[in-house]
């Protein structure tokens, strides 16, 4: 059985995710979302290299992004990024299975600490994002309570 916070996390992510176009169309998938967490995925495609071959730090960037996003409205509140950081460590390559798991390390008030590692399919390390968030006004999904 879930709990309430668990089925709210789940009903803001299936939310946040249907109305995310730039998410969808870079191929990520939500995989698991817990109150204070997300774990998505994206394989790299041809046209996500750039001119070393390898994938475009943007495009990782967007990936940590989006489990920062989806791991801080998880409590169902509207909240934005504030601020982030970025250290990329290794390559992805064209057929790698990305993967950025975000962790909420604090929150107090309507700011959030949150840390997102970006591993491949063997679990190497490729970059660690380190996000701020801040908690604007509504909800992401209508509940009845």
């Amino acid at each position: 059985m879930h709990s309430n916070a668990q089925a709210l996390a789940e009903l803001a992510g299936k939310t946040m995710y249907e109305r995310d176009q730039a998410t969808q169309a870079l191929g990520m998938t939500l995989d698991e979302i817990r109150p204070g967490y997300a774990r998505m995925s994206m394989p790299v495609r041809a046209d996500m290299l750039n001119g070393h071959a390898t994938c475009h730090g943007g495009y990782i960037f967007m990936l940590a992004d989006s489990a920062f996003a989806f791991a801080c409205n998880s409590h169902n509140y509207n909240t934005v990024g504030a601020g982030c950081t970025i250290d990329y460590l290794s390559p992805g390559r064209e057929g790698d299975v990305l993967v950025a798991e975000g962790v909420e390390q604090a929150l107090q008030g309507k700011t959030g600490v949150y840390d997102i590692a970006v591993t491949n399919q063997h679990g190497r390390t490729v970059a660690l994002f380190r996000g701020k968030s801040h908690r604007v006004s509504g909800m992401v999904a209508e509940v009845q309570l």
